[in-house]
């Protein structure tokens, strides 16, 4: 027996799992772009998928997962990034002096993922939405919970500091 007004609809967790699904490969090189490393891009986005997953009942409004789990997932790769790293399979490699395969980069310029790199968290994920993932400037202020023209003045001033580190 179906109760009236619940048939048809999906609950949040639903939501989170399509989502998860649909846009997996973009939060992977989006943590592709901040670890470079394939197996630690894979353990942030399936942590990541884990938590939205786990807190999916406290998702609010369903219209905005996609910005909510975009925020987990930025989150996840910042606090990846201040754990200290026990031993990465690349520094595993060096200290044994065995030379490492080359991994396909997601950026194929090397001098842009480095000055890429030489920005804040923050400013990188700005300009990483932006130019990669193809967001809109509203949207990137959704997802870092920011005023939409601190975003502007950010990308400008991080679009400068490449422009300066590519020269």
């Amino acid at each position: 027996m179906q109760i009236l007004g619940f048939a048809g609809k999906k609950t949040n967790e639903k939501i989170v799992e399509e989502i998860i699904l649909e846009q997996y490969n973009q939060y992977y090189r989006l943590a592709y772009s901040y670890v470079h490393n394939e197996a630690d891009a894979e353990d942030i986005v399936q942590n990541g998928a884990y938590k939205a997953l786990r807190n999916s009942k406290t998702l609010r409004n369903p219209e905005y997962a996609k910005t909510w789990i975009y925020r987990i997932m930025l989150n996840e790769i910042f606090n990846s990034l201040r754990r200290p790293q026990a031993m990465s399979y690349e520094y595993m490699q060096e200290e044994m002096g065995i030379e490492a395969e080359p991994v396909e980069d997601t950026y194929t310029d090397i001098d842009l993922q480095r000055a890429l790199d030489s920005l804040p968290e923050q400013d990188k994920a700005i300009v990483v939405m932006r130019f990669f993932e193809d967001k809109k400037l509203e949207e990137i202020a959704d997802i870092l919970n920011e005023n939409i023209n601190t975003i502007k003045s950010r990308l400008y001033r991080s679009m400068k500091k490449l422009r300066i580190g590519l020269e």
